[in-house]
């Protein structure tokens, strides 16, 4: 799942994106994409107090985002709340957010 909440007074737009409790992607499942360089790690879904699992990211307003998750165990995974999907180089598809 995934939640977008403009700023106010700002151009940025919070987003969370949500795993349920009983994903099975295994501990560490990151989210990635262009707004930080694919890099595995810097998004790291957490464990919160209602048992699902989220990361947040703040992004610029009314732009695309190609992303994905990913986990050591399970390896690359899309997000079925996507605005809209596109292949990739790799031969697979990125997610895309609209913000």
């Amino acid at each position: 799942m995934i939640k977008k909440v403009n700023k106010q007074d700002s151009d940025q737009v919070k987003v969370t994106f949500v795993l349920p409790d009983d994903h099975p992607y295994g501990d560490e499942v990151s989210v990635v994409g262009d707004f930080n360089d694919w890099t595995a790690g810097e998004h790291t879904f957490v464990r919160r107090s209602n048992q699902t699992y989220s990361t947040n990211v703040r992004l610029q307003e009314g732009r695309a985002y190609a992303f994905r998750y990913y986990s050591e165990e399970a390896g690359w995974i899309d997000e079925d709340d996507a605005d809209a999907y596109e292949e990739n180089e790799f031969g697979s598809t990125n997610c895309i957010l609209h913000t």
